[in-house]
């Protein structure tokens, strides 16, 4: 069964820490949804869609009409399962109650909001558009419309967080009563506000340690409130994982449209679109696709594999890999199975809760280059 993700770029401002492709130009909002229709027509997938994905950008920023003409186009060309898990990403300030009211008519099922943070200080600092408030008013609205299926994104790591601070959010998060949590540590990326503002000596990084234990203070709490963590970042209420992102880290075919969407075949090809949106608009309009392409040798199908199962709990399957590359993986991972980082059971490579705050590492160091 294959995902289908749908990139919306638009942002009515911009984050200071985002480095993902996404513009400010709103007035192209139709000739791109118009574009979006027509790659999905030439993309039409002759296996069945299990899992649809809207994010971005802001994906509330299309407007419900724009929204209908979408899922129109993609119920037309594929094979929808009646069972799919359709997502929407959502700035909780888009979510008015008219907004909400309308998503019944749409076939949406989950809802992921960037919450971020409960404080406002601090979002006036990422330069989000929402109040903490807000919040809390889009959970209620979106549950009296009917979407009982609803994801936060929350970030620790700010300059001069202190774990007190970080510890009232995940009690605010828990309030809210979710289903489903996702959590970043903040980073920041070359090229963007937040970046150069490092550069200018006017914020520090939060120390590593401090990471650290917010880090796990957020596992702690979240599990003993029945949360289930079946990911790095990714925490849920039994049964509601998603599913369309678990499709990546299980290395399941998806296809990406829009401008900078990524696409796999769940074999040796990845292909991505082009990351400018006049480009891509263009291109859709001349009837060609803007796109690069890799082909997966050996190696690199190995890599992948690696860097994403051993983030789910799960762990790697040993039993996929071919001899050569699972006793290779087994002899680089021996001294962290003797330190304690990884564990080794049932054929199944996984970090374990001490392994998991070093995983990048551990995963690179497993790479074979």
């Amino acid at each position: 069964m294959a995902g289908l993700y749908i990139h919306i770029p638009f942002c009515r401002s911009r984050c200071i820490y985002c480095g993902f492709y996404s513009t400010t130009a709103l007035g192209l909002r139709q000739d791109y949804v118009d574009a979006l229709c027509r790659e999905i027509e030439l993309k039409a997938s002759p296996s069945p869609i299990n899992t649809i994905y809207l994010g971005g950008g802001t994906p509330s920023q299309l407007s419900i009409p724009q929204l209908h003409q979408l899922f129109d186009s993609i119920y037309i060309y594929n094979n929808v399962s009646p069972e799919a898990e359709v997502t929407i990403e959502a700035n909780p300030d888009d979510i008015s109650a008219e907004f909400a009211a309308e998503l019944q008519q749409l076939p949406i099922t989950r809802v992921s909001m960037g919450a971020q943070t409960f404080n406002d200080r601090r979002l006036h600092f990422l330069r989000r558009r929402h109040t903490a408030a807000q919040v809390t008013e889009a959970v209620n609205r979106l549950r009296s419309s009917g979407i009982h299926n609803i994801s936060i994104d929350l970030m620790y790591g700010f300059p001069s967080e202190t774990p007190e601070e970080w510890e009232a959010d995940t009690t605010q998060a828990l309030a809210l009563g979710v289903e489903h949590i996702s959590t970043y540590c903040l980073t920041i990326e070359e090229g963007t506000p937040l970046h150069r503002l490092l550069q200018e000596g006017r914020i520090s990084e939060t120390d590593e340690e401090t990471e650290r234990r917010m880090y796990y203070t957020l596992i702690d709490r979240l599990e003993a409130a029945g949360y289930e963590h079946y990911e790095i970042s990714n925490f849920a209420k039994p049964g509601f994982r998603s599913r369309h992102n678990s499709s990546y880290w299980n290395l399941t075919p998806y296809i990406g449209l829009g401008a900078a969407a990524h696409s796999f075949d769940g074999h040796n090809c990845r292909r991505w679109n082009i990351a400018d949106i006049r480009q891509y608009i263009k291109g859709i309009e001349n009837g060609q696709l803007n796109f690069e392409q890799e082909l997966l040798d050996e190696n690199t199908r190995y890599n992948d594999m690696l860097t994403v199962t051993l983030r789910t709990n799960e762990g790697l399957d040993l039993n996929k890999l071919s001899d050569y590359y699972s006793d290779y993986c087994l002899r680089e991972a021996k001294h962290y199975i003797e330190d304690g980082l990884l564990r080794l059971r049932n054929g199944h490579l996984s970090l374990t809760k001490a392994g998991l705050f070093v995983s990048d590492m551990i995963i690179s160091s497993l790479m074979y280059i």
